[in-house]
């Protein structure tokens, strides 16, 4: 590695370029760096958990681990939609705030491609004057062609402790869930 390389901080522009897997919700495009990304499946019977925000929709048995799983339409406050053939369901890995990794799924419209995003083609997330509209997770707002992609940073997206809450409750779910199989 080159000195210049390694004096390159977090916050700089040359640290978010790479692939990005593409998705929609609506009719807004979102990107999610592909590092994060695990697999895509396609929708399943999702385990009600009780006492859990609106987006978390529950779990489900993914070969036998038990995953929370995330509705990003609720999450980011968009009218519901029917399931279609392209709903699906992005697992990914999460970094919680102990810096342990879990695997949570992520309901989204329709994945769209993945994406070789240079650093050129990202500018910094908007910043609003109302302190009440928060876009810390957006963390780059990305010019393809000639659309714009927001990329997402994905764990400050799904909250830590909504995760550690569901892991705790999918305890007795999984049991159950095992006995059924």
């Amino acid at each position: 590695m080159s000195k210049e390389e390694i004096e390159v901080t977090a916050g700089d522009p040359r640290q978010k370029s790479g692939r990005y897997l593409t998705f929609q919700l609506g009719d807004e495009s979102y990107g999610i760096t592909v590092l994060k990304v695990r697999e895509i499946i396609q929708m399943q019977p999702i385990t009600q958990i009780p006492r859990t925000p609106d987006y978390m929709k529950g779990v489900i048995n993914l070969r036998g681990k038990v995953i929370p799983v995330a509705d990003l339409r609720i999450k980011f406050a968009f009218e519901k939609a029917e399931v279609s053939e392209r709903t699906c369901i992005i697992v990914v890995s999460l970094t919680m705030a102990d810096g342990r990794e879990t695997l949570t799924g992520l309901i989204v419209d329709a994945v769209e491609e993945v994406l070789q995003i240079e650093a050129e083609q990202i500018e910094d997330a908007p910043s609003f004057s109302d302190t009440a509209i928060s876009t810390d997770y957006i963390f780059g707002m990305a010019k393809v062609r000639d659309n714009v992609k927001m990329l997402i940073d994905i764990d400050k997206v799904v909250l830590a402790e909504n995760l550690e809450d569901m892991a705790q409750m999918a305890g007795g779910e999984a049991s159950e869930m095992a006995a059924e199989d």
